[in-house]
């Protein structure tokens, strides 16, 4: 594995820590939300991983994509969904 690229992906592990953990509560669901197209193109490109498998190594990394991506997407939808029926008339 080339050096470059697992420094980055080490630097994206903490830059993303640090710009997640500055996002104040009451924007946190929105930002889920907003994220749900980002979820869905892992989960597409961990679908592509998976169909163009050669090693049991690429056939687990695609695998454990495709199931994290479809956990996010899932649940993006569903803090989506609680947030909406925060805003909807309540019936007596």
């Amino acid at each position: 594995m080339d050096t470059n690229i697992l420094f980055i992906f080490i630097l994206s592990i903490f830059i993303g820590f640090e710009v997640v953990s500055k996002v104040p509560s009451m924007l946190h669901t929105p930002l889920m939300s907003g994220t749900n197209a980002i979820h869905g193109i892992i989960l597409f490109g961990g679908i592509l991983v998976l169909a163009d498998a050669a090693t049991p190594l690429a056939r687990t990394l695609g695998f454990v994509a495709v199931i994290f991506g479809s956990a996010n997407v899932f649940g993006g939808f569903m803090v989506t969904d609680r947030m909406l029926q925060m805003f909807k008339k309540k019936k007596k």
